[in-house]
């Protein structure tokens, strides 16, 4: 082959795949900007919306090619993994799996200690999930996706693995036991490291003792920190085999060189290695509990369905279920999928999704949902969600997307950490050779070094955040608050200023016309003709106007030429009437009745004028009552020192009532719904952390803008998509209890960085000086992260507030 020809070649080829092209014209402009980049050539798909690239020179990254392509208006979606890795023994062991994941073209990680997890977004054709496996293997560790059916295996194989090594405990601690019996002369004669140190047991049964402890049952953390130094970095199984190595083998030597006038250290290395062994299993029995709010979850859905099948009810597996079949469910059962009822009527208990002891009242109409119980009555239902598209599966994918997401309290211990072990190398080097030096003993400048390197423990560095995060997180789940990430978990508790939007979060979002006056035309012929022109119109006054007609009859005029005016009303051809409805402001000029339109508004009533022409017909008021715990949640959140807006599209006399009524003092009227993310951004200017609630389409941007947005639980898809903090239960209430979940999680998390944090800082200068023996700092070490474990799992007190 010719030098030309392999030049020519091309040393990567990619397949990107494209969003936000609508025409040829879209993918000829994308395929232009690409080609104009050195060393590309560069072909764009249309229908598959895909652009097949071949790179010949390393001048243009991946990333230039993505970057270029957005700037040219168009995207390259993301894809998102989980994996779970094994072979992790403390946060340098994260930190490192998270800097090589982060080294990869197009790839974002974030890596959870706790939970043993890698949540990962990268650009397909430019990463694979193959490509981020490979990554992981190589720096040590092993890595496997995670998918529906892997949650119970990872049960299993950890519960496998905890019994192995619990096996493998008592048969350190058995051999341990009499050589830790040699600390007794440690509190007589000279001491620790002195020259009265006596032997209890023959030097030659202790060697018998300790070698399988460290060769055997130690064999993991050589295995641990080879695998973490063969991959660059250095973690907690590089301190304790160094450690433990160096008293094992300068006691192997003295033992074998029969050095009688030089002390043995069989008991320390043995009963390091034995202790950090109970520590990491009791840290694996506290983390399991952390994750125990998922597998609540996980447990709550139901495994069969009784659905109909040509007039015969069936028992299925409720994962062949699909939207639109029929099922049953009897008294006392677990509803299978989400739904919608068709016959019959019940209560039904949702406290597993939303917290809320009560039953709710279900009928024709009602939606159901998936692993909520039913009691008295049986209810006839069609499937609407199915697998993967129901509420409790959403809740949790929620909850497990939070728990493997980081907070940016952590990113001070992320960035301790990955300096942690080889500054701890350096202390203890330090410390050996500042012993040695000016003491002139090499057994009492080891021993001491031995002590630095096992007290040192980056572990609890690496558990304080993500442990507190899982536990907070979950708990939130379980009363119904649904937080999307840790960072929302952590500015919650920031929150200055709490923006609501009025209907549908303070109001019950069901409008009803509560009057209607007739001025030009009957009251009944007035209703028929709004019901008509509100045909066209999605709006929730809309709804109230045509339910209102609907006792009148069933049948409405033809519409004809309707237009929408954002902000004033509607307007359109009906019985060859051209007519308008909307805002008394956008019929200036006609006669209008204004002192009944105050007296409407002034009660908290939305009034609108139906007009025919240059004449008014009739006037209609449309009230949206607030929800039952609307002025109490306003009350309880004031309390919490939140100062609480009102955002509404209601005139000022309107809002000003509503927000009498509710108990709040500062609002904003007359914003249409394009307004309301500059509002969000307006009250922003101060300074203080702004959160917004909504629950509508229209609320989607205003949420977006926020500092932290919660979607009230009966919402749009939209709002929720949007959201950090979805609330299962339509209640004002909610808000309250997250931020207090926030300020509780958070109040958790600086306790356990301060207990890691002050922990080595005293830790380490004490074993340094030589106060410590390595017995002692052995343990200390493997009791700090199961004191950090524990102290997070202490939330699983915290409950919602009294309502």
């Amino acid at each position: 082959m010719s030098v030309s020809s392999k030049l020519s070649e091309p040393l990567r080829r990619l397949d990107l795949p494209l969003s936000g092209m609508t025409c040829a014209a879209c993918a000829a402009r994308i395929e232009k900007v690409l080609n104009r980049l050195p060393g590309v050539d560069a072909s764009v798909n249309l229908a598959s919306e895909r652009a097949r690239i071949a790179l010949s020179s390393n001048e243009t990254s991946p990333q230039q090619l993505v970057a270029s392509i957005e700037k040219a208006g168009f995207g390259v979606p993301q894809q998102s993994v989980e994996l779970a890795i094994e072979g992790m023994t403390c946060a340098a062991c994260s930190a490192r799996i998270e800097k090589v994941l982060k080294r990869l073209p197009g790839v974002e990680a974030a890596v959870n200690l706790a939970a043993e997890r890698a949540r990962i977004r990268y650009v397909p054709g430019v990463a694979d999930p193959a490509l981020l496996i490979a990554a992981i293997d190589k720096a040590g560790f092993t890595a496997r996706l995670v998918d529906d059916n892997s949650r119970a295996e990872d049960k299993a194989r950890k519960l496998a693995v905890y019994r192995a090594e619990l096996r493998r405990f008592w048969i350190a601690a058995a051999l341990t036991l009499p050589l830790v019996a040699q600390m007794v002369t440690m509190f007589s004669g000279a001491g620790w490291s002195g020259h009265a140190h006596q032997d209890l047991l023959p030097r030659g049964l202790q060697l018998a003792l300790a070698t399988p402890v460290q060769l055997w049952i130690g064999a993991r953390f050589y295995a641990g920190g080879w695998k973490s130094l063969r991959g660059g970095g250095a973690n907690m199984d590089v301190l304790v085999a160094l450690g433990t190595s160096a008293a094992y083998f300068f006691s192997l030597i003295v033992t074998l060189g029969a050095i009688d006038s030089l002390p043995v250290y069989f008991e320390a290395s043995a009963a390091v290695i034995t202790l950090v062994l109970l520590g990491k299993l009791l840290e694996a029995r506290a983390k399991a509990k952390t994750t125990l709010a998922i597998e609540a979850l996980v447990r709550l859905q139901p495994k069969t369905a009784r659905v109909e099948r040509d007039g015969q009810l069936v028992e299925l597996d409720a994962r062949l279920l699909i939207p639109g079949d029929i099922f049953i469910v009897r008294p006392g059962e677990s509803l299978p999928v989400d739904g919608e009822v068709i016959e019959g009527a019940s209560n039904v208990n949702e406290a597993m999704l939303t917290g809320e002891s009560m039953p709710v009242a279900k009928s024709a109409g009602d939606r159901v949902f998936a692993a909520t119980a039913n009691s008295e009555g049986m209810l006839r239902c069609r499937a609407t969600g199915v697998g993967e598209h129901t509420l409790l599966a959403g809740i949790i994918r929620l909850v497990a997307e939070a728990q493997g997401s980081k907070a940016p309290v952590q990113r001070l211990a992320d960035r301790i950490s990955a300096i942690f072990v080889p500054v701890v190398c350096g202390i203890a080097v330090l410390t050996f050779a500042g012993w040695w030096i000016f003491g002139g003993v090499f057994s009492e400048a080891l021993i001491n070094a031995v002590a630095v390197l096992v007290i040192a423990c980056p572990c609890a560095l690496g558990l304080a955040t993500p442990t507190a995060i899982m536990v907070g997180t979950g708990q939130g789940a379980g009363a119904g608050i649904l937080v999307k990430n840790a960072e929302a978990l952590e500015h919650a508790e920031k929150i200055g200023v709490l923006a609501l939007d009025k209907t549908g979060t303070l109001t019950r979002g069901e409008a009803q016309v509560t009057d209607l006056l007739p001025l030009a035309l009957d009251a009944d012929r007035s209703l028929i003709l709004a019901a008509a022109l509100e045909q066209g119109s999605e709006h929730p006054l809309a709804r109230a106007i045509l339910k209102r007609a609907q006792a009148l009859t069933k049948t409405l005029p033809k519409l004809s030429d309707f237009r929408a005016i954002p902000g004033k009303g509607v307007e359109g051809s009906v019985d060859a009437r051209h007519l308008r409805l909307g805002a008394p402001d956008w019929f200036a000029g006609l006669a209008l009745p204004l002192a009944q339109i105050a007296a409407l508004q002034g009660a908290g009533k939305t009034v609108v004028v139906l007009a025919d022409n240059d004449v008014a017909l009739a006037l209609l008021a449309i009230a949206d009552p607030l929800r039952e715990t609307s002025r109490a949640a306003v009350a309880r959140l004031k309390a919490m020192g939140l100062h609480v807006v009102m955002l509404t599209g209601d005139n000022a006399a309107t809002a000003a009532a509503i927000a009498a009524e509710a108990g709040i003092d500062d609002y904003r009227a007359g914003i249409l719904p394009g307004d309301k993310a500059a509002a969000v951004n307006a009250l922003k200017a101060d300074g203080r952390l702004v959160a917004m609630v909504g629950d509508g389409i229209n609320d989607a941007p205003a949420l977006a803008a926020a500092d932290v947005s919660f979607a009230i639980g009966a919402g749009s898809d939209a709002a929720i998509e949007v959201a950090d903090v979805t609330l299962v239960r339509s209640d004002l209430h909610g808000v309250a209890d997250a931020i207090l979940l926030s300020r509780a999680t958070l109040g958790k998390i600086r306790q356990n960085l301060f207990f890691a944090f002050i922990y080595n800082v005293l830790g380490i200068p004490l074993a340094a000086l030589g106060l410590l023996n390595p017995v002692i700092a052995g343990a200390a070490m493997a009791m700090s992260s199961v004191s950090v474990v524990s102290n997070s799992l202490l939330l699983k007190r915290w409950r919602p507030g009294k309502r």
